[in-house]
Order: C-alpha cells, then sequence, then structure tokens
C-alpha cells in the first residue's frame, strides 16, 4: 500500500508568531484518518519569527526530536541542557517519565524554520535522556545518513523504539535509492525541494506512507531535503 499525503492537506495553526504545518492530528487540529503512521505520531513544519518560542512546558513517554532547516532553535530542559541548534543539528530528546523544555528562536528579527517530530517509544516511564547529532555539511549529500536507530547503528542517535530515520540532501539532477526496510512501514517526508519518485512528482511538504511496500529511486527534479522514516506497525 501507498498513499500520497500532499502538503495542502495537512493542518495549520497560525499564532502570528508561530505558522505551523501539522502532518498528523495535533493541537486543535483533528483528522480522525491522519492520526499517526505506526509511532510515527507528529510531524509539525514549524516557522517561528524572531523572539518567539515554546515557553516551558512538560513532556512524557515520547521520542522528540528537532530537525532545524533555516535559522537557529534554543533548548533549555529540566536535565540542565542548554543548546542552540543550526542547520545540521539534531537533537532527541526522550521524555521517558517526564521532562520539562523550552524551545526559542534566539534572534529577534530573523525566521526560524524547523521540524518538530514524535514517535511514540516501545516503553513507558524510561529515564529521560537527551541526544544530539551534528550532520557535516558533505555527510547526506547526496545520500542517506542515518539520525537516529534502536541500536545505535553508524553513530546514530539512539531511540527507544523499532524506528530508523534517515536524512538526505540531493543536488539537482541526482537520484538515490530508498534505504532497504527493515520494518513494515515507511514514510517519506519532502522537507524542501521537489523530486520524482516512483512516478510522482512530490514538492516541498508532500509525503508518501508506505506498509509492505517498497519506494523505488528518487530524483531531484530541484535541489532537495528528505527525510525517510523506516517503522515498525
Amino acid at each position: 500500500m501507498k498513499t500520497i499525503r500532499p502538503s495542502s492537506e495537512r493542518g495549520r495553526s497560525n499564532f502570528g508568531w508561530l505558522d505551523s504545518h501539522h502532518s498528523f492530528s495535533f493541537g486543535e487540529y483533528f483528522d480522525p484518518q491522519n492520526m499517526g503512521w505506526g509511532p510515527l505520531r507528529v510531524i509539525n513544519d514549524d516557522r517561528v519569527a524572531g523572539g518567539g518560542g515554546f515557553p516551558t512546558h512538560p513532556h512524557r513517554d515520547m521520542e522528540i526530536f528537532s530537525y532545524v532547516v533555516e535559522g537557529q532553535l534554543a533548548h533549555k530542559d529540566t536535565l540542565g541542557n542548554e543548546k542552540t541548534l543550526a542547520p545540521g543539528d539534531i537533537q532527541l530528546m526522550s521524555a521517558g517519565s517526564g521532562i520539562m523544555h523550552s524551545e526559542f528562536n534566539p534572534s529577534d528579527t530573523d525566521p526560524t524554520h524547523f521540524l518538530q517530530i514524535w514517535i511514540e517509544p516501545s516503553q513507558k516511564g524510561l529515564e529521560p535522556n537527551y541526544q544530539e547529532l551534528k550532520i557535516d555539511s558533505q555527510e547526506a549529500l547526496n545520500g542517506w545518513k542515518l539520525l537516529m536507530s534502536p541500536d545505535e547503528e553508524s553513530d546514530s542517535l539512539k531511540i527507544h523504539q523499532n524506528a530508523r530515520v534517515y536524512a538526505a540532501k540531493l543536488s539537482k539532477g541526482q537520484s538515490l535509492e530508498v534505504p532497504k526496510a527493515r520494518f513494515a512501514k515507511g514514510y517519506l517526508h519532502l522537507v524542501k525541494g521537489e523530486i520524482l519518485v516512483d512516478d510522482q512528482t512530490l514538492k516541498t511538504g508532500d509525503a508518501i506512507a508506505t506498509e509492505n511496500e517498497t519506494l523505488g529511486k528518487l530524483e531531484a527534479l530541484k535541489e532537495a531535503e528528505i527525510l525517510y522514516f523506516d517503522l515498525q506497525s
């Protein structure tokens, strides 16, 4: 099974300081047909105006990671972590039994664009934890970089779920095979750009969900940035 999720069908919340597009039900946006995909529960495509941000708030029993596309994102949590992330920086917060954090745009003028992604863990009540990964500018260029996995393969971040998350950046005209699936479900999200996959053209914000089906080769029609999730059912 293969399902296209057009960007235009995502939910949207606009609070002035925050313009957010929701791939799955979130907050006041409710779509019973899009409650998640396997353990993948949230992909929020967030644009935060200068000086804006999320004040300190709690989370529990969720694997939460932030993927910075443009600008900077300042993070602070009750474990004592204070980090400012830039494009190429990935943070993974295992909320476990409970954690509080805040995320802000540290610039007064420049916007921040980042993806906030939640994956349900395989166990509840785990000890909260914070990890960080920096992607070299050439590492994911025209190839896949493994960001997180349950076994920390290839120095990836440890996620408490049968899930593997990859990132890739493609130059115009470059092609790439989708990673070989280890689990039943797949979800490909086009962060930006334009690609051709299995005779389907995807543009910024579009996605493809698969179940027991393998996607073929990707071709970049424009410079592209892609996230791919290999997920258990």
